[in-house]
């Protein structure tokens, strides 16, 4: 499966197509509308080449949508990026096993209809090269092509990310975190359950990512939100502070926490928001390895 951009510009190159072509398709290639087949009305544009452009990939955040429709916007993705991410699934959509298992087959139900419809039965093995991913815990669907996978795990990363979570609650927006971070090709660095409740328990993994020349940290934690402003007083690389909806009483605590934080060099996500983080993170690193290749 080719990225249809690079195969737009690799046509352009074998003198297939002119010029004036390609600036057509490249404007036709940055959204892919997704119709409603029953009145045809449009219900999203999908920014498929949103990585090309702004080195954040296009996401998915299914909270609020059907599961059909979320399904159907990430196979569309899938077929145009060879890999796709869709975060926030529902709770009830993925409560137990048995949905898990409909999703999955919902999810290859639709892969072989725009497959078959896109490709005209051609390379029908492609169907089994997707590799489904479902994260319960974190809420997340990833598919990957596996032959794609193979191809970013031997690229040279674009840096190193360190991903602390205070307690295991915070585990999910972490898990979040660390897959946009890895979608952006950078290696993750993470340790959970080393909030200031007992902050020995931080000093090992502080040291650990110091050791491993991290480019950021990112930060997660609930309660009163202290984690951020410690990691920040001890190292000297930015830090992506997280709050959680974890706690006690207002759940906007954390939030007001790392925003009044007295410890510079903090930059502030919104609450639960793993994936903000993941984004920031990894432009910190693409942009960092930029320059450190003159890649200008």
């Amino acid at each position: 499966m080719d990225l249809e951009f690079k195969n737009i510009l690799q046509k352009y190159k074998d003198g297939k197509i002119t010029e004036k072509e390609v600036e057509k398709l490249l404007k036709l290639s940055y959204i892919e509308d997704i119709l409603d087949g029953t009145d045809g009305l449009r219900i999203t544009n999908l920014d498929t080449n949103r990585r090309y452009r702004t080195g954040v990939p296009e996401v998915i955040y299914a909270e609020g949508k059907d599961i059909e429709d979320t399904i159907s916007f990430l196979v569309k993705m899938y077929l145009k990026n060879n890999y796709a991410f869709a975060t926030r699934l529902k709770k009830e959509d993925i409560k137990n096993p048995e949905n898990l298992d409909k999703i999955k087959e919902m999810i290859e139900n639709e892969l072989s209809k725009q497959y078959t419809h896109n490709h005209n039965n051609e390379n029908e093995n492609e169907l089994e090269n997707c590799e489904i991913i479902i994260n319960k815990r974190a809420r997340y669907i990833y598919l990957i092509n596996k032959d794609y996978a193979e191809k970013m795990q031997n690229m040279p990363k674009m840096g190193k990310v360190g991903i602390l979570a205070g307690g295991t609650s915070d585990i999910p927006v972490a898990e979040e975190a660390k897959i946009t971070v890895e979608l952006m090709n950078c290696e993750v660095i993470q340790m959970y359950d080393v909030g200031v409740a007992g902050i020995h328990r931080l000093l090992k993994p502080l040291k650990l990512m110091i050791e491993k020349e991290v480019d950021c940290i990112i930060a997660i934690a609930g309660m009163e939100g202290a984690l951020p402003s410690v990691v920040s007083s001890l190292v000297d690389v930015p830090v992506i502070a997280v709050p959680t909806s974890v706690g006690y009483g207002m759940k906007y605590t954390p939030l007001l926490t790392m925003l009044h934080s007295c410890s510079p060099g903090i930059a502030v996500v919104n609450l639960d928001n793993g994936f903000g983080a993941g984004s920031f993170a990894g432009l910190i690193c693409l942009n960092s390895y930029k320059k450190r290749n003159d890649e200008f």
